[in-house]
């Protein structure tokens, strides 16, 4: 290798390493102003709720709005009636809600919405199924399209892998007391969590984002994101932004940032939760965090000079480039991961120990501050046994290690504008009735030639004598090689069919 060649890797190196560095503080950001405001925030939640069901006994409907639930499907047939009868047992005045089943799909989901569809308006049910000829858009297209055959005042959304409890709709209503509020959001659960290591690990990170991130930057009023299900719009916020736009993979979080620029609040009530399934293989949860990860970053390059030259607070601007581009520390992970090698040339036995401290310091810094904001979810959602939960921190590191490959192709897909559809994440339901296979990917292959190139530097770096960086370098090892070899081996089961 050329000396230009190793300087200017070092240099990428380092950026790399800083650039992790900013990420992880910004964990401890979040941290102080969840503690800072997060009681507080919940005790004025539950008292408004209080009094909003004071003011609402059961059977009174004067002054209740008129509410339209949509369910946007697309060949979710182990999962959608489940979601649907959910939906059906609202404890709400069936006149003034209407349930609207989105459904896009094109094999036997399409019979058993209608048959289920039939049963409920036998039972008094308002419940409508909006079908499309062509499926453009994708999930944006499906909820703009149906908006004008929608009749609420307020628009609620689940995902088909959703079970919502029957007082979904009294619980959050109360929270639009405020007419410059646009959307209220409920924390997101787990069904399936103990299904799997993978799952157990995805719970943790979901409870991270949830319970810490979320409420953090809603009690600050922070740009705040709909999560595309378990929320309801104001009708008047979302026409005021503008309305779904297909031009992200993630309309719902394009959406919320263009109804806040527009002076809208979003709220946020995370002691409201509702169960969600979480992705059961290794190749559904690449394809979901591949969606939300180039999603994020389309959403940043079309709406960040927005906020910048919004009137929004210096430090909410701030905030969100860490929240739309928080998919970012992937590409600077898998950066890090190659580079190692090629920057050993500057990592001798003599180095300056201030050198040390600069590479191995964002390292450290990168996996610690989420940990400890994950930690402290454990220990906020689940103070009687969170000490037990804690123990899958090992496995959500190294799935987040192992996802940087596939997450760095949907960063650079959205920076070079390169166009993909939205690709529905399969769900297993209550038993599988249906398969929905991985499509067959190049991916893990990668992935298991990542893990290998981390063992030569490993043993390089240890034939070296340079020691710090090799327990970074095997997490990657462990990472790529469980995503990997998990990903490749689901694909050979499925026979790589779609």
């Amino acid at each position: 290798m050329s000396d230009i060649f190793l300087r200017v890797a070092f240099a990428i190196y380092v950026i790399a390493s800083a650039g992790l560095l900013f990420y992880g503080l910004n964990a401890y950001v979040l941290i102080f102003l969840f503690g800072k405001r997060a009681k507080a925030t919940q005790g004025r939640q539950l008292k408004i709720e209080a009094e909003w069901n004071k003011n609402h006994p059961s059977g009174k409907t004067d002054d209740l709005p008129k509410i339209t639930t949509q369910i946007p499907l697309y060949n979710e047939f182990n999962v959608a009636e489940r979601c649907i009868r959910a939906v059906a047992a609202f404890d709400y005045p069936a006149d003034l809600h209407q349930i609207q089943i989105l459904d896009d799909s094109n094999d036997e989901t399409c019979e058993l919405v209608d048959r289920v569809a039939a049963e409920l308006r036998e039972k008094g049910i308002w419940i409508d199924v909006f079908r499309r000829e062509i499926r453009h858009g994708y999930k944006a297209g499906a909820l703009s399209d149906a908006m004008p055959e929608a009749h609420g005042e307020f628009i609620a959304i689940f995902d088909s892998d959703f079970v919502p409890e029957p007082d979904f709709l009294r619980r959050l209503l109360p929270h639009f007391i405020d007419e410059e509020t646009g959307l209220v959001q409920a924390r997101w659960g787990h069904l399936n969590t103990k299904e799997s290591l993978l799952t157990r690990a995805q719970s943790v990170g979901i409870d991270g984002h949830f319970a810490i991130e979320q409420t953090a930057r809603s009690a600050n009023h922070l740009f705040l994101n709909f999560n595309g299900t378990a929320g309801i719009w104001r009708r008047k916020a979302m026409e005021d932004a503008g309305g779904w736009a297909a031009d992200t993979l993630t309309e719902d979080l394009d959406l919320s940032y263009r109804a806040q620029l527009k002076g809208w609040h979003m709220e946020y009530v995370p002691h409201v939760m509702v169960p969600a399934e979480l992705p059961e293989t290794y190749s559904a949860f690449k394809s979901q965090q591949f969606r939300w990860a180039k999603g994020s970053i389309q959403t940043a390059i079309k709406l960040l000079p927005t906020v910048f030259r919004s009137e929004e607070r210096p430090f909410a601007k701030f905030q969100s480039i860490f929240h739309l581009c928080h998919y970012f520390a992937h590409p600077l992970m898998f950066t890090v991961a190659m580079l190692a090698l090629p920057a050993l040339k500057f990592l001798s036995k003599d180095v300056q120990t201030s050198w040390l401290i600069l590479i191995a310091g964002p390292l450290l810094a990168a996996t610690i501050g989420p940990s400890i904001l994950y930690v402290i979810s454990q220990h906020y959602l689940y103070p009687d046994s969170w000490k037990k939960r804690i123990l899958l921190l090992p496995a959500l590191v190294l799935v987040g290690f192992g996802i940087c490959i596939s997450n760095t192709r949907a960063v650079l897909e959205a920076i070079l504008g390169i166009k993909s559809g939205f690709v529905r994440t399969p769900k297993r339901g209550s038993k599988v009735t249906k398969s929905y296979n991985p499509v067959a990917s190049v991916i893990p292959i990668l992935e298991i030639a990542a893990a290998l190139y981390c063992i030569l530097s490993v043993y390089i770096y240890y034939r070296h004598g340079s020691y710090g960086i090799i327990p970074f370098l095997t997490l990657y090892i462990g990472g790529f090689g469980l995503v990997g070899i998990s990903s490749l081996r689901e694909q050979i089961h499925a026979g790589g069919k779609s």
